[in-house]
C-alpha cells in the first residue's frame, strides 16, 4: 500500500516536543521518520526514545475500553463497561460531590504527559463550567524554585523565563566559563528540539576559544561524560555548603563587588541591611564569616568533609571563578528538590552576586539556562471560578486532612484555610498518584480508605500504576490518533507549530477527551457552553488563526496543514538576564520590596516567625547551608548511604516506563561506588535490594566509580511494581518507594532526592 504521511509530535513532558513524520499504510502506522524540513541547523529531530512512540501507540497493553474497579484500590482489578455508564457515573460522583462538599472537594491531579493545545484543557474548561475545583500551586520540577526565588529576584521570578536567566546562547557568544550545579541537558533536555542542542554549540564555543564546563553533580551524568576534567563530584543536597565556602573564599580574599552590592543588593553586610535587622549580626556577610546565628566560619576547610570536595579544590574554583571575565553560573532542577532545597537555590544564585556578575555579557544569575517564551499558538480557553490553591506535593495530605491545611501550617495559596477534604480526583494523562509521587506506601494506605477520596477518575493510554487506582478508568485516544496542533519545546534556536494527525484510527472504544468531556458536560445542561458549537477540530482551527491575526508570517491554517511542520528561527536572540536592571537599576526595580536583589528578605523573617513549623523546617531570611531534615538526609549505622535521583535517558519521568524494547538497553539500576558495593559483595548486574524506613526496592545493581562514594544514585520513573496488600517489596525498582512524603519547609514541595538507605544483595 502506498505511504501517507502524517505529522506529529512528542507531546510528552521532556519539554521538547520534536517533530515526529508518521508514515501510515492501510490506516496504521508503520514507521517514523523526524523531522527533515529546513536544514541542518533547523531541525526539531526527536532522541531515540522519542523514536520508539510507535512502540507505545501500537502497545499490545494499550487500553482500549471504559473499565471500572473491582477489586481494592492499586489491585489493578477492573471490568469493562460502556462509555453510556462510564459517563453516566463520573457526572452522578461529580454531583454528588459538588452537592455535598463544594466545588472546592475537587482536584485536578498534577499530570504531564500530554501536552497540546487541546490536551488537558478539555477537563479544565468543563470543571469551571461547573463551579470549579482547587488549583495546583506550583509544580514537581521546580517546587522550591519557584517559591524561593521570588524572594530574592522578585515576585515575577520563574524558571520558566528569559528575564531572571540568560540564555544558553548568551553563554555560547561570550561566557569564558560555564559552571553547572547539577545540570545534565544531554539527560533532562534530549531531543533535537531542546536545550541539548543549544548546550552542545555552548560546550564547543566555550572550550574552543579557551574556556572551561565544569560540571558539579554526585555523578558523573551524561552531560560531562568523556570529560572527566569537567567533572566535581558532590555529595548529595550539600551544594549550598560549597556555595557558602566559595563565598567565604572571595570575601576573605577581597574579592567580592561591593560596590554592586551596596547598589544592588540588600543585606550582604552591615551596610545594606534593612533596619529591622540593623545591628544583629543577621547579614550574610556575617553569616558567612562566622559572626552569624551559628558563629561558624564557612571555610573551604569547613565544607571539605560535607561536600566530599577537598579544600583545595574549593578555593580553586573560587579562584576560577573569580578570575572569568564572562562567568556563567546555572543549576539544574536537581539541586533544590532536597528538603534543604530553597537554600540551596538561593545560595547558588548568590555566586554572581556577590561578584556583581549579573546583568553583563556571557553571565548569568545562577538560574537554569533561559527558555525563550516564543508558543505561537495559545490552547482551549477555561475559566476556573476558585482561586485557593495547594501546593502540588500537598494533594495526599489535603485528602487526609485537608481541613486542617491553613496557609501558616501548609503553604495554602489564595485562602486561609481549606474548607474541604479532596473527595473527588480528576487524573488525566499522568501518573503522579503513585508512581511519580513521594513515598508510595503512604499514598496508597491513604487512598485504600474510600470514605477519605471517594472517587478516583484516571484518563490514560496504558495501565501505569497509577491507573490501578482508579474508579472509572477511561482509554484516551493518543495525539496522533486525532487531529492535533502543539508549538515548540524548550530550544532557544527556533519556533514551530506543528498541525497533524490522524495518523491512524484509534484502537478499540478510545475516544478524545474532548468529545468525553462534552458528554459529561451534556449531562449537566452545559454541552453548548462547553462546546460553543464547535468540535476540537473546529477549536484547533480558530485557535490557530486568532494566533495568524497577530502574526501574520504563520501561513494560512490550510498552508499549516499541507506543511504539517511550520518552524522559523526564533526572534529573541540571546538573552542577558537583569540587563536593564543592570544598567539602570532605578529605572527598572525589581519586583521584590525593595526593587533590589534580597539577600535578606524581610519578608521570609516574618513568614519564619509567623508560620506553624516543625522540628528543623528552617525558613531563614538570608541563603544557608543545612543538612535537611535527619530522617532523610543524615545517615545512620542502619541506613548508612545516601540515595538520590536522576532523570534517564531511557524514560521522560514514567513515560516510555512500559515499553519492553527501551527497558532491555536501559535496564533499571542502582548505580553504586566500587567501595561501597567491594564492601557488600555485590558485582556488577546483581540483584540487589535497596530499603530505607519507606520502603524496599529491588533492581539491578550498576557498579560504578561515576557515582561519589557512599551515595547510591536511581534513576526515576521505573514503574512501580509491587504486592501492596502483601509484602510490598517494589520489584520494579520506583524510587518513589523510598521517598519520604514530609514536605519541605517553605515551598511544602518534594524532597525526592533527600533519601537515606542500605544496599544488600537480593
Amino acid at each position: 500500500a502506498p505511504d501517507e504521511i502524517h505529522w506529529s509530535q512528542c507531546n510528552v513532558n521532556c519539554g521538547g516536543n520534536c517533530v515526529f513524520q508518521w508514515h501510515s499504510q492501510d490506516g496504521k502506522i508503520v514507521y517514523m521518520e523526524s523531522d527533515n524540513t529546513g536544514d541542518v541547523d533547523l531541525q526539531a529531530r526527536a532522541c531515540l526514545r522519542g523514536r520508539s512512540m510507535r512502540r507505545w501507540i501500537n502497545s499490545p497493553d494499550r487500553l482500549t475500553k471504559p473499565m471500572k474497579r473491582v477489586g481494592k484500590r492499586g489491585e489493578g482489578k477492573f471490568e469493562e463497561i460502556s462509555w453510556d455508564e462510564a459517563i453516566d457515573t463520573i457526572a452522578s460522583e461529580l454531583k454528588r460531590v459538588i452537592d455535598t462538599y463544594g466545588n472546592e472537594a475537587i482536584y485536578v491531579n498534577y499530570a504531564t504527559g500530554m501536552y497540546s493545545t487541546t490536551g488537558k484543557q478539555p477537563g479544565l474548561r468543563l470543571l469551571g463550567l461547573l463551579g470549579g475545583y482547587i488549583n495546583q500551586a506550583y509544580d514537581y520540577s521546580t517546587h522550591m524554585l519557584q517559591v524561593a526565588l521570588p524572594f530574592m529576584y522578585g515576585s515575577k521570578c520563574s524558571p520558566y523565563d528569559n528575564v531572571h536567566a540568560s540564555s544558553f546562547s548568551e553563554a555560547e557568544r561570550a561566557s569564558d566559563l560555564v559552571v553547572m550545579f547539577g545540570n545534565s541537558p544531554a539527560e533532562t533536555r534530549m531531543g533535537g528540539a531542546n536545550a541539548v542542542w543549544d548546550f552542545a554549540k555552548v560546550r564547543e564555543s566555550v572550550t574552543g576559544r579557551g574556556g572551561k564546563i565544569v560540571n558539579i553533580d554526585y555523578r558523573m551524568n551524561e552531560s560531562c561524560s568523556g570529560h572527566p576534567d569537567e567533572w566535581l563530584p558532590i555529595r548529595p543536597g550539600t551544594d549550598a555548603a560549597l556555595a557558602s565556602a566559595i563565598a567565604h573564599e572571595w570575601i576573605a580574599n577581597d574579592q567580592v563587588d561591593k560596590g554592586f552590592l551596596d547598589e544592588y543588593c540588600v543585606g550582604y553586610d552591615e551596610d545594606t541591611m534593612p533596619e529591622s535587622a540593623k545591628g544583629q549580626n543577621k547579614s550574610y556577610k556575617d553569616y558567612i564569616m562566622g559572626t552569624g546565628y551559628d558563629m561558624v566560619e564557612k571555610t573551604a576547610e569547613w565544607a571539605a568533609p560535607i561536600t566530599g570536595i577537598p579544600a583545595e579544590r574549593i578555593k580553586q574554583l573560587a579562584a576560577d571563578i573569580a578570575a572569568a571575565e564572562a562567568p556563567f553560573i546555572c543549576q539544574g532542577w536537581g539541586p533544590q528538590r532536597h528538603t534543604n532545597g530553597e537554600d540551596t537555590s538561593r545560595a547558588i544564585c548568590m555566586l554572581p552576586v556577590l561578584i556583581g556578575k549579573i546583568g553583563l555579557p556571557g553571565t548569568n544569575t545562577g538560574q537554569r539556562e533561559a527558555e525563550p517564551p516564543t508558543y505561537l499558538v495559545g490552547s482551549l480557553p477555561f475559566e476556573n471560578p476558585i482561586k485557593t490553591a495547594i501546593p502540588v506535593y500537598q494533594w495526599i495530605n489535603a485528602v487526609d486532612h485537608g481541613k486542617e491545611m491553613t496557609a501558616t501550617n501548609a503553604g495554602i495559596v489564595g485562602a486561609d484555610k481549606l474548607n474541604n477534604d479532596i473527595k473527588f480526583l480528576w487524573n488525566y494523562a499522568g501518573n503522579c498518584i503513585t508512581n511519580q509521587h513521594g513515598d508510595i506506601n503512604y499514598t496508597h494506605d491513604v487512598l485504600a480508605d474510600e470514605s477519605k477520596l471517594e472517587f478516583i477518575l484516571v484518563w490514560d493510554t496504558v495501565m501505569t500504576d497509577s491507573a490501578k487506582y482508579a474508579d472509572i478508568l477511561l482509554p484516551d485516544a493518543m495525539r496522533s490518533e486525532q487531529l492535533n496542533m502543539q508549538t515548540q519545546g524548550y530550544s532557544e534556536y527556533y519556533t514551530a507549530v506543528v498541525v497533524g494527525g490522524p495518523a491512524q484510527e484509534a484502537p478499540g472504544e478510545c475516544r478524545s477527551s474532548y468529545d468525553v468531556c462534552a458528554d459529561i458536560a451534556d449531562k449537566f445542561g452545559k454541552k453548548d457552553a462547553f462546546t460553543e458549537g464547535k468540535t476540537q477540530e473546529d477549536w484547533i482551527k480558530e485557535l490557530y488563526e486568532k494566533t495568524r491575526e497577530k502574526d501574520t508570517e504563520l501561513p494560512t491554517y490550510d498552508e499549516a496543514m499541507e506543511m504539517g511542520v511550520y518552524t522559523r528561527k526564533n526572534p529573541k536572540g540571546a538573552t542577558i538576564a537583569f540587563e536593564a536592571f543592570r544598567n539602570d537599576p532605578a529605572a527598572n526595580p525589581l519586583d521584590t520590596p525593595t526593587g533590589k536583589i534580597e539577600i535578606y528578605s524581610e519578608t521570609l523573617a516574618g513568614i519564619a516567625a509567623t508560620w506553624e513549623l516543625g522540628e528543623e523546617d528552617l525558613i531563614s531570611p538570608i541563603p544557608v547551608y543545612t543538612h535537611g531534615f535527619t530522617e532523610t538526609d543524615v545517615p545512620t549505622d542502619e541506613f548508612p548511604l545516601r540515595c538520590s535521583g536522576f532523570h534517564y535517558r531511557g524514560r521522560t519521568h514514567s513515560s516510555w516506563g512500559g515499553i519492553e524494547l527501551l527497558k532491555e538497553v536501559n535496564p533499571q539500576e542502582a548505580w553504586i561506588n566500587p567501595a561501597d558495593a567491594k564492601e557488600r559483595s555485590i558485582k556488577q548486574g546483581d540483584k540487589i535490594r535497596v530499603k530505607n524506613a519507606f520502603g524496599e526496592i529491588e533492581l539491578l545493581a550498576k557498579v560504578t566509580p561515576r557515582v561519589v562514594p557512599g551515595t547510591v544514585c536511581i534513576s526515576q520513573g521505573a514503574w512501580h511494581d509491587a504486592d501492596m496488600y502483601g509484602d510490598r517489596v517494589d520489584k520494579g525498582g520506583c524510587i518513589n518507594t523510598l521517598t519520604t512524603h514530609r514536605p519541605s519547609p517553605l515551598a511544602k514541595g518534594n524532597p525526592q532526592h533527600s533519601n537515606i538507605c542500605q544496599v544488600t544483595k537480593a
